[in-house]
Protein backbone atom coordinates (compact mmCIF):
# COMPACT_ATOMS: atom_id res chain seq x y z
CA UNK A 1 0.00 0.00 0.00
CA UNK A 2 1.44 3.19 -1.07
CA UNK A 3 2.02 6.15 1.93
CA UNK A 4 -0.55 8.44 1.64
CA UNK A 5 -2.12 10.86 4.13
CA UNK A 6 -4.18 9.32 7.21
CA UNK A 7 -6.80 11.61 6.11
CA UNK A 8 -6.85 9.31 2.69
CA UNK A 9 -6.39 5.95 4.55
CA UNK A 10 -8.61 6.40 7.50
CA UNK A 11 -10.76 9.73 7.33
CA UNK A 12 -9.83 12.36 9.33
CA UNK A 13 -9.79 10.68 13.07
CA UNK A 14 -7.19 8.93 13.90
CA UNK A 15 -10.12 6.39 15.51
CA UNK A 16 -11.06 5.45 12.58
CA UNK A 17 -7.44 3.65 12.00
CA UNK A 18 -7.13 2.29 15.23
CA UNK A 19 -10.98 0.97 14.94
CA UNK A 20 -10.53 -0.53 11.38
CA UNK A 21 -7.41 -1.73 13.16
CA UNK A 22 -8.99 -3.58 15.82
CA UNK A 23 -11.53 -5.28 13.64
CA UNK A 24 -8.74 -6.60 11.80
CA UNK A 25 -6.97 -7.73 14.91
CA UNK A 26 -10.30 -9.44 16.10
CA UNK A 27 -10.36 -11.36 12.67
CA UNK A 28 -6.95 -12.57 13.23
CA UNK A 29 -7.62 -14.06 16.75
CA UNK A 30 -11.07 -15.63 15.76
CA UNK A 31 -9.05 -18.12 14.14
CA UNK A 32 -7.23 -19.62 17.22
CA UNK A 33 -10.60 -22.08 18.61
CA UNK A 34 -10.81 -23.40 14.92
CA UNK A 35 -6.99 -23.98 14.74
CA UNK A 36 -7.32 -26.24 18.17
CA UNK A 37 -10.69 -27.81 16.53
CA UNK A 38 -8.39 -28.73 13.41
CA UNK A 39 -5.90 -30.16 16.08
CA UNK A 40 -7.68 -31.74 17.84
CA UNK A 41 -9.22 -33.58 14.58
CA UNK A 42 -5.60 -34.58 13.32
CA UNK A 43 -5.94 -32.12 10.46
CA UNK A 44 -2.54 -30.68 9.93
CA UNK A 45 -3.39 -29.87 6.30
CA UNK A 46 -6.37 -27.39 8.16
CA UNK A 47 -3.72 -26.41 10.81
CA UNK A 48 -1.56 -25.42 7.84
CA UNK A 49 -4.38 -23.42 6.09
CA UNK A 50 -5.74 -21.21 9.54
CA UNK A 51 -1.64 -20.59 10.72
CA UNK A 52 -1.40 -19.31 6.96
CA UNK A 53 -4.51 -17.00 7.01
CA UNK A 54 -4.06 -15.90 10.68
CA UNK A 55 -0.25 -14.52 9.33
CA UNK A 56 -1.91 -13.02 6.57
CA UNK A 57 -4.35 -11.21 8.80
CA UNK A 58 -1.49 -10.54 11.49
CA UNK A 59 0.25 -8.93 8.37
CA UNK A 60 -2.71 -6.81 7.40
CA UNK A 61 -3.07 -5.39 10.87
CA UNK A 62 0.89 -4.79 11.00
CA UNK A 63 0.08 -2.64 7.74
CA UNK A 64 -2.83 -0.60 9.36
CA UNK A 65 -0.49 -0.27 12.48
CA UNK A 66 2.58 1.32 10.35
CA UNK A 67 0.30 3.47 8.35
CA UNK A 68 -1.24 5.27 11.53
CA UNK A 69 2.34 5.22 13.69
CA UNK A 70 3.64 6.77 10.00
CA UNK A 71 1.40 9.19 9.47
CA UNK A 72 -0.24 10.54 13.38
CA UNK A 73 0.63 14.09 13.87
CA UNK A 74 2.50 15.00 16.88
CA UNK A 75 0.15 16.92 18.13
CA UNK A 76 -4.19 15.85 18.03
CA UNK A 77 -6.85 18.46 18.26
CA UNK A 78 -8.57 15.96 20.35
CA UNK A 79 -8.72 15.30 24.27
CA UNK A 80 -6.02 12.15 23.46
CA UNK A 81 -2.43 12.58 23.88
CA UNK A 82 -0.33 10.76 21.21
CA UNK A 83 1.29 8.47 23.46
CA UNK A 84 -1.91 6.83 24.56
CA UNK A 85 -3.30 6.17 21.44
CA UNK A 86 -0.31 4.33 20.62
CA UNK A 87 -0.12 2.78 23.74
CA UNK A 88 -3.53 1.47 22.91
CA UNK A 89 -2.82 0.29 19.32
CA UNK A 90 0.08 -1.20 21.14
CA UNK A 91 -2.07 -3.20 23.06
CA UNK A 92 -4.55 -4.11 20.24
CA UNK A 93 -1.26 -5.16 17.80
CA UNK A 94 -0.36 -7.41 20.85
CA UNK A 95 -3.49 -9.54 20.48
CA UNK A 96 -2.63 -10.56 16.65
CA UNK A 97 0.95 -11.04 17.86
CA UNK A 98 0.14 -13.97 20.20
CA UNK A 99 -2.99 -15.19 17.77
CA UNK A 100 0.05 -15.67 15.13
CA UNK A 101 2.31 -17.02 17.62
CA UNK A 102 0.18 -19.82 18.64
CA UNK A 103 -0.49 -20.39 15.28
CA UNK A 104 3.37 -20.97 13.85
CA UNK A 105 3.85 -23.05 17.18
CA UNK A 106 1.00 -25.38 16.29
CA UNK A 107 3.07 -25.23 12.77
CA UNK A 108 6.62 -25.55 13.54
CA UNK A 109 6.56 -28.37 16.25
CA UNK A 110 3.22 -30.55 14.88
CA UNK A 111 1.51 -32.23 18.39
CA UNK A 112 -1.40 -33.82 18.90
CA UNK A 113 -4.13 -32.48 21.80
CA UNK A 114 -3.99 -34.73 24.41
CA UNK A 115 -7.34 -35.94 25.03
CA UNK A 116 -7.40 -34.52 28.81
CA UNK A 117 -6.68 -31.24 27.45
CA UNK A 118 -9.16 -31.08 24.90
CA UNK A 119 -12.42 -29.50 26.41
CA UNK A 120 -10.62 -27.34 29.15
CA UNK A 121 -8.62 -26.04 26.30
CA UNK A 122 -11.41 -24.98 24.13
CA UNK A 123 -13.44 -23.37 26.72
CA UNK A 124 -10.16 -21.13 27.73
CA UNK A 125 -9.79 -20.40 23.80
CA UNK A 126 -13.67 -19.39 23.76
CA UNK A 127 -13.35 -17.38 26.94
CA UNK A 128 -10.66 -15.39 25.77
CA UNK A 129 -12.13 -14.73 22.48
CA UNK A 130 -14.96 -13.16 24.47
CA UNK A 131 -12.68 -10.64 25.78
CA UNK A 132 -11.26 -9.79 22.99
CA UNK A 133 -14.86 -9.12 21.09
CA UNK A 134 -15.47 -7.29 24.21
CA UNK A 135 -12.70 -4.56 24.05
CA UNK A 136 -13.11 -4.22 19.99
CA UNK A 137 -16.81 -3.43 21.13
CA UNK A 138 -15.24 -0.84 23.57
CA UNK A 139 -13.20 0.33 20.85
CA UNK A 140 -16.53 1.22 18.42
CA UNK A 141 -17.49 3.41 21.60
CA UNK A 142 -14.28 5.70 20.55
CA UNK A 143 -16.37 8.07 18.26
CA UNK A 144 -19.17 8.15 20.58
CA UNK A 145 -16.70 9.09 23.52
CA UNK A 146 -14.92 11.85 21.70
CA UNK A 147 -18.37 13.25 20.84
CA UNK A 148 -19.05 13.50 24.31
CA UNK A 149 -15.60 14.64 25.39
CA UNK A 150 -15.01 11.38 27.36
CA UNK A 151 -17.59 12.29 30.19
CA UNK A 152 -21.50 11.78 30.67
CA UNK A 153 -23.24 8.78 30.12
CA UNK A 154 -21.51 7.75 27.57
CA UNK A 155 -18.04 7.49 29.69
CA UNK A 156 -19.98 5.61 31.81
CA UNK A 157 -21.41 3.18 29.88
CA UNK A 158 -17.57 2.41 28.55
CA UNK A 159 -16.37 2.36 31.95
CA UNK A 160 -19.12 -0.68 32.59
CA UNK A 161 -18.06 -2.21 29.58
CA UNK A 162 -14.71 -2.05 30.98
CA UNK A 163 -16.00 -3.43 34.13
CA UNK A 164 -17.44 -6.25 32.25
CA UNK A 165 -14.10 -7.29 30.54
CA UNK A 166 -12.31 -7.58 33.25
CA UNK A 167 -14.37 -9.92 35.04
CA UNK A 168 -14.42 -12.44 31.75
CA UNK A 169 -10.55 -11.59 32.14
CA UNK A 170 -10.43 -13.04 35.95
CA UNK A 171 -12.46 -15.78 34.49
CA UNK A 172 -9.73 -16.56 31.88
CA UNK A 173 -6.99 -16.64 34.92
CA UNK A 174 -8.78 -19.23 36.11
CA UNK A 175 -9.62 -21.02 33.34
CA UNK A 176 -6.18 -21.33 32.31
CA UNK A 177 -4.56 -21.54 35.89
CA UNK A 178 -7.06 -25.10 36.16
CA UNK A 179 -5.83 -25.99 32.47
CA UNK A 180 -2.09 -25.90 33.97
CA UNK A 181 -2.36 -27.91 36.74
CA UNK A 182 -4.07 -30.91 34.33
CA UNK A 183 -1.21 -30.32 32.37
CA UNK A 184 0.61 -31.34 35.40
CA UNK A 185 -1.07 -33.94 36.44
CA UNK A 186 -1.14 -35.62 33.51
CA UNK A 187 2.61 -34.42 32.87
CA UNK A 188 4.08 -38.04 32.76
CA UNK A 189 1.84 -39.59 29.88
CA UNK A 190 4.07 -36.80 27.78
CA UNK A 191 7.27 -36.25 26.29
CA UNK A 192 8.76 -33.49 28.64
CA UNK A 193 9.37 -31.04 25.63
CA UNK A 194 5.84 -31.57 24.68
CA UNK A 195 4.60 -30.65 28.39
CA UNK A 196 6.43 -27.23 27.97
CA UNK A 197 5.20 -26.71 24.36
CA UNK A 198 1.80 -27.18 26.11
CA UNK A 199 2.57 -25.20 28.85
CA UNK A 200 3.59 -22.06 26.67
CA UNK A 201 0.67 -22.68 24.37
CA UNK A 202 -1.50 -22.39 27.29
CA UNK A 203 -0.18 -19.16 28.63
CA UNK A 204 -0.04 -17.43 25.12
CA UNK A 205 -3.64 -18.20 25.14
CA UNK A 206 -4.58 -16.72 28.29
CA UNK A 207 -2.73 -13.52 27.03
CA UNK A 208 -5.09 -12.46 24.44
CA UNK A 209 -7.87 -11.72 26.93
CA UNK A 210 -4.99 -10.25 29.26
CA UNK A 211 -4.03 -7.61 26.18
CA UNK A 212 -7.85 -7.31 25.67
CA UNK A 213 -8.41 -5.94 29.20
CA UNK A 214 -5.16 -3.49 28.39
CA UNK A 215 -6.83 -2.33 25.45
CA UNK A 216 -10.18 -1.69 28.35
CA UNK A 217 -7.76 -0.65 31.35
CA UNK A 218 -6.21 2.44 29.25
CA UNK A 219 -9.21 3.80 27.83
CA UNK A 220 -10.41 3.54 31.12
CA UNK A 221 -7.66 6.20 32.37
CA UNK A 222 -8.67 7.98 29.20
CA UNK A 223 -11.81 8.59 30.95
CA UNK A 224 -10.39 9.57 34.28
CA UNK A 225 -8.71 12.20 33.66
Amino acid sequence: MPTTTLANLFGQSPFKALQRHMRVVLDCMREVPPLFEALAAGDQERVISLKDKIFELENDADTIKNELRSNLPKSLFMPVDRRDLLEILQMQDSIADTAQDVAGLLVERPMGLPEFLKEPLMTLAERCVEACEHSGKIIEELDELLATGFRGREATRVEEMVEELNRIEDETDQLGLELTRRLFQHEDELKPVSVMMWYQLIQWVGDLADYAEKVGDRLRLLIAR
